[in-house]
């Protein structure tokens, strides 16, 4: 299953959640890779992407409730 039909069977607690614990990691392996390089610094790319992805749908939820 893909990562985005997994953010849309999410209800919004849930997306509200997983944005925030992604934004801590995000935050974190930021941090690690400033001191030492990290082993696949892809890793934060894909985390930012996650990131970007969560906040989409969160606010297109936010749009269609308006509607």
């Amino acid at each position: 299953m893909k990562q985005n039909e997994v953010i849309n069977d999410l209800s919004t607690a849930d997306l509200m959640e997983r944005l925030e614990e992604t934004r801590t990691q995000y935050v974190k392996m930021k941090l690690q890779h400033a001191v030492s390089p990290l082993e696949n610094p892809h890793k934060l790319s894909e985390c930012r992407k996650s990131i970007a992805r969560i906040m989409t749908e969160l606010r297109r939820r936010e749009i269609e409730s308006n509607k």
